[in-house]
């Protein structure tokens, strides 16, 4: 396969992209107005956004590294080019398994900036070794210190259930970056990057100083790629993606805003694109769930299978006030601030008179990424056989085999290992729920619910499904809320052959007790 031009696929240095003549969305002109200033900040962002590698180009802004920026907006804006002495802490590379591990990385970047400054002999602790580098980087070299530090909070969240060792780490990440407070006056500017905010984690109740931007409406560009940056910067790759999908350039900008588009970290914002997925589409010439298939963090993952939330809830849209979805906090009760935090939610509307926010997926890929990821709390399919049997699914429709969709249907439901629990409806709504939103990913598949709307639509070239769900209830009793309803008129002059699906079903036989399908007439299953 010719690839056009060399795209930073993983890429988080910036001199090895500018050196290597990788392409670069230039953030340069909203970094030189971050780092005019002299204050401490702080940003959150999903990961895989491209956290680190502003972090790199920020060091090498500092490091007076003027030949990597020729050509970029910061060229025209910068006229001194200072070098200032920059310490640069990255906590991602490494797994936590107990406070000596993070202590034993403190220590490693210690001794590296020790053996550039020295070392202080009275300088026993973590804490007192940073104090004395910061202070001996000042003093030898008359300029003020650059410190960064990337995904401060990965040693928290490897441990965000373990509240001993998640204590431990707490403790030693506290006095660290405690430091950045008492010497202030040696700091000349202090950039801090993590997936969690911070105004909740006590490891920054000494840092009052610190700026959150992470949804500041100016800095909502700084990690991403917007729209306009996707065409004028990669035109060419979207033209051969273009090609290979056989579809035009307004179409394949289109899928590509469907899939990836749409994160919003701040009311009333541009959408970002995912720069992970960008890049990985454009690579390959191919529209994959690029980012969902690096893994649910662990972390996630763990405070999901013990959560009594009903997740559910925000495939629609959850409201929330700030302080409930954007501070660092682990309950198993609510984990929508770690699933906002992680990049599976975006803010989508914001209500300013009630101060209340609407969260929900920012795109295809993390809508059906996410659904896929739950499937096996609700359905017991294994995660990696939810695809197979999604696809089976949505082609007996499109067949228009609605007998044989219900028939797979009982099937499905026959295999699942599990007790009834005493809220049986609320399962089978989430069995049903799961199967139909997954289905959207491959045909027009829309889970309704609310009253005057189906339960699912079903649209294919061919045919378009009403389906009506009844636990306490008969199938013709489905059937006949769809009618006295009026369900199907909005699709009544569409062309397409109608179907009515009304289903019945028994908590005895833990299944499908029985469906009618109406088209001309009506049949039983």
């Amino acid at each position: 396969m010719e690839q056009l031009r060399r795209l930073p696929i993983g890429i988080q240095s910036f001199e090895k992209l500018r050196a290597n003549d990788y392409v670069y969305v230039d953030k340069t002109a909203l970094m030189y107005q971050l780092t005019s200033t002299y204050s401490p900040y702080f940003l959150s962002r999903p990961r895989r956004f491209g956290k680190s590698l502003l972090l790199s180009t920020i060091k090498a802004y500092f490091e007076g590294k003027k030949e990597l920026f020729e050509g970029l907006a910061i060229e025209r804006l910068e006229t001194r080019w200072e070098r200032y002495p920059v310490l640069h802490l990255d906590l991602n590379a490494e797994r936590y398994n107990n406070a000596a591990a993070l202590e034993a990385i403190l220590s490693s970047n210690l001794n590296g900036w020790e053996a550039v400054y020295g070392k202080s002999e009275d300088a026993k602790t973590l804490s007192r070794r940073f104090e004395s580098v910061i202070e001996r980087a000042y003093q030898q070299t008359g300029k003020r210190v650059v410190v960064l530090i990337d995904e401060y909070d990965k040693p928290l969240l490897e441990n965000i259930l373990d509240k001993n060792v998640g204590d431990d780490m707490r403790r030693t990440l506290k006095a660290f970056y405690g430091v950045l407070k008492s010497t202030d006056q040696y700091l000349r500017f202090v950039f801090i990057t993590g997936v969690t905010k911070f105004a909740q984690v006590s490891v920054f109740s000494d840092l009052n100083q610190l700026s959150d931007i992470s949804m500041v409406d100016e800095y909502s560009r700084l990690c991403g790629i917007t729209q306009d940056e996707l065409t004028r910067v990669f035109r060419p790759e979207l033209e051969a993606l273009a090609a290979k999908q056989k579809i035009d350039f307004d179409q394949v900008v289109a899928e590509m805003t469907r899939r990836y588009d749409g994160y919003h970290f701040a009311p009333d914002t541009e959408g970002m694109f995912n720069p992970f997925s960008v890049l990985n589409s454009l690579t390959y010439l191919k529209l994959r769930n690029y980012w969902f298939q690096t893994g649910t963090p662990t972390f996630l993952a763990e405070l999901l299978e013990e959560s009594d939330y009903d997740l559910r809830l925000i495939v629609d849209g959850v409201q929330m006030t700030e302080s409930n979805f954007a501070e660092y906090r682990a309950d198993k009760n609510n984990p929508i601030p770690l699933i906002y935090q992680s990049g599976y939610l975006t803010i989508q509307d914001y209500d300013e008179r009630f101060y209340l926010y609407t969260l929900g997926f920012p795109n295809d890929e993390v809508r059906y990424g996410f659904m896929n990821f739950l499937s096996p709390y609700y359905t017991m399919v294994k995660n990696s056989d939810t695809p197979l049997h999604i696809a089976r699914f949505s082609s007996d429709l499109e067949a228009g085999e609605l007998d044989k969709f219900l028939q797979r249907v009982k099937v499905f439901f026959a295999g699942m290992p599990y007790e009834l629990s005493d809220d049986t409806e609320r399962h089978y709504q989430a069995v049903f729920y799961v199967i139909f939103t997954l289905m959207g990913e491959f045909t027009q598949a829309e889970v309704r619910g609310a009253d005057g709307r189906a339960d699912a639509v079903v649209k294919t070239d061919r045919y378009i499904y009403l389906f009506e769900f009844k636990l306490n209830g008969s199938a013709e009793e489905a059937l006949r809320q769809i009618d006295s309803k009026e369900y199907f008129l909005p699709y009544r002059l569409d062309g397409r052959k109608l179907f009515k699906v009304g289903v019945s079903f028994s908590k005895e036989k833990r299944n499908i007790d029985r469906y009618l399908v109406d088209e001309a007439g009506s049949k039983n299953g």
